[in-house]
């Protein structure tokens, strides 16, 4: 496969996505975990049927967007939360754009309302990619976690999608 490409993920990808997400836990800047994940964890995602799309180039994944149920109560059944994810030497590219922008386009095709994250508010680059595919910052969560030991704020985004 040459050239750039989206799609839905498969398992075969559970490893490549599982190194960039452990790029961004390691640069402190995505995410609160701290520990990183395995093949084998991302595998659950496929379990749980958690919608995750990839993209990349020359048959490389380089990128991930991945949605998760927001709350069980089924008032929020059509309301996700997301997260997003490039490989550190292919930001910029576009291909972080790429794999939300699909995973938008399968929300909307499934019903779902909105798709929500939390990220970090230093993390400039996700902020701008968020904004660029219409996600609005609605407010901060002050304290809203501890890591490393540092309390950290997060900013909310939402994108309605009816």
């Amino acid at each position: 496969m040459t050239g750039r490409f989206t799609r839905r993920t498969t398992p075969r990808d559970a490893a490549r996505i599982a190194a960039i997400y452990n790029d961004g836990i390691g640069e402190r800047i995505a995410t609160f975990e701290t520990e990183p994940r395995t093949a084998e964890q991302i595998l659950l995602w496929f379990e749980q049927a958690y919608p995750v799309f990839v993209a990349g180039e020359d048959g490389r994944v380089e990128a991930y967007a991945a949605a998760f149920p927001y709350r069980p109560r089924d008032c929020y059944r059509g309301v996700r939360e997301f997260s997003v994810y490039v490989a550190r030497d292919s930001r910029g590219k576009g291909l972080g754009k790429a794999a939300l922008s699909a995973l938008i386009d399968h929300g909307t095709a499934e019903g779902w309302w909105k798709l929500l994250s939390r990220i970090f508010p230093e993390n400039v680059a996700s902020r701008r990619l968020c904004a660029d595919l219409g996600f609005r910052a609605v407010g901060t969560y002050e304290k809203h976690g501890r890591l490393d030991g540092a309390w950290r704020d997060v900013v909310i985004v939402e994108k309605l999608l009816v």
